[in-house]
């Protein structure tokens, strides 16, 4: 082996910008690949990160009424929560509402929450030192869609227990930044005890966000989701977009591993002569065969090489500053930030290397196989058998 690695790596030096061809589209690939993986594993931690900070918690106790997807369980999905350990729980009061800014109507869903909560990191404590008489807050982009800034007053319109309307001017105290869409869009945050009072819902919650010391084993017949459920659909989105990926990235590995195949097919049908000699000066066809795979393979370790020179300090750079994305994206209701920053992690790259080192061995040996059936005396005067 030692020896076809010495015969293999002077033979490719020695073929000089074709040896470099092929290693510059593997090194391409192997960027290419390192690049899609990284990006997504990189929205995939800040979404769970975030989802997780700013909405879900360690988990939601849902009210058996209500169901978020579904806007006409709002107005009765609420209740209170009887035998079971509430130290552990945030409560949280959903319900529907109407704002009329510029003499617009916007249909909101209001949100309360008490001001002493430490569960999700909406900073409805903020609202604490208004002197409104009734502060709300908003997320950017909720107060971009209705044109608001902090200490505007918008007409608010609500309904109470028994379905009766009713209206007063709300003060927007505060404007926060979330990256999460459904703690921003269409959503107006307030005090908890001022939407019981609101409402005449006294003591009343549509869901509990859980805490990690919450035991999800008495919940009185309301429905406990964990964060695993709580963030199936953005990891099903996430594994839609891995699979769109890899199929645009293995398109390209795999016009890399045609161009190394064809190099080696051409190189097999010259070096008839060369091979008919290492046979005569004793090596075996077995060994033979392996020194053309040693070569195909180095090529992909050339390519890591390479790769990992550009790439290095590369992906280091948009690791920390992070890759932005323009505002129509993050307004399609994804869990997207403004930027994303890529992870690359050793798996990654250990499991990309792996990957390159074996397709490219494998694509090798596929034309090598015919020296084991090549006659040496044929091979030395040149013929193909």
């Amino acid at each position: 082996m030692k020896l076809a690695l010495k015969l293999a790596y002077k033979n490719l030096i020695g073929a000089g910008l074709r040896t470099w061809l092929n290693v510059g589209v593997l090194a391409f690939a192997y960027l290419i690949i390192l690049f899609f993986n990284g990006l997504t594993n990189g929205w995939s931690h800040q979404a769970q990160r975030d989802g997780i900070r700013w909405e879900f918690g360690n988990g939601h106790l849902l009210n058996p009424h209500y169901d978020p997807y579904d806007p006409f369980s709002v107005q009765d999905g609420h209740g209170t929560l009887e035998g079971a350990d509430t130290k552990a729980l945030m409560p949280m009061l959903v319900q529907q509402g109407s704002i009329y800014p510029d003499g617009r109507m916007v249909s909101i869903l209001l949100k309360g929450i008490p001001e002493d909560q430490t569960e999700i990191a909406v900073p409805i404590a903020e609202l604490k030192n208004s002197s409104a008489e009734l502060p709300v807050m908003l997320g950017e982009r909720m107060a971009k869609s209705i044109k608001a800034a902090e200490g505007d007053k918008v007409l608010l319109r609500w309904r109470d227990h028994n379905g009766t309307f009713d209206a007063k001017e709300m003060t927007v105290a505060h404007i926060f930044n979330t990256e999460i869409p459904t703690v921003d869009n269409g959503t107006v945050w307030l005090p908890l005890d001022t939407l019981w009072h609101m409402t005449n819902l006294q003591g009343e919650a549509s869901l509990f966000v859980a805490s990690e010391h919450f035991d999800p084993a008495q919940t009185a017949g309301w429905k406990f989701l964990s964060q695993e459920e709580l963030l199936k659909d953005t990891n099903d989105i996430i594994n839609a977009e891995r699979f769109s990926d890899a199929i645009i990235y293995l398109m390209l590995l795999a016009i890399a591993l045609i161009a190394v195949f064809d190099t080696q097919v051409l190189s097999v049908f010259r070096r008839q002569r060369e091979i008919g000699t290492y046979v005569a000066l004793g090596m075996t066809r077995t060994q033979v065969v392996t020194l053309f795979t040693v070569e195909g393979s180095m090529y992909s370790i050339f390519a890591v090489v390479v790769g990992s020179v550009i790439g290095i300090p590369f992906f280091e750079y948009l690791a920390s500053i992070g890759i932005g994305l323009p505002e129509s994206i993050q307004s399609m209701g994804m869990m997207m930030g403004k930027r994303i920053f890529p992870l690359f992690s050793i798996q990654l790259i250990i499991g990309t290397v792996l990957l390159i080192i074996a397709t490219a061995t494998f694509v090798s040996y596929l034309p090598a196989r015919k020296i084991a059936r090549m006659n040496a005396v044929e091979a030395l005067k040149g013929k193909l058998q």
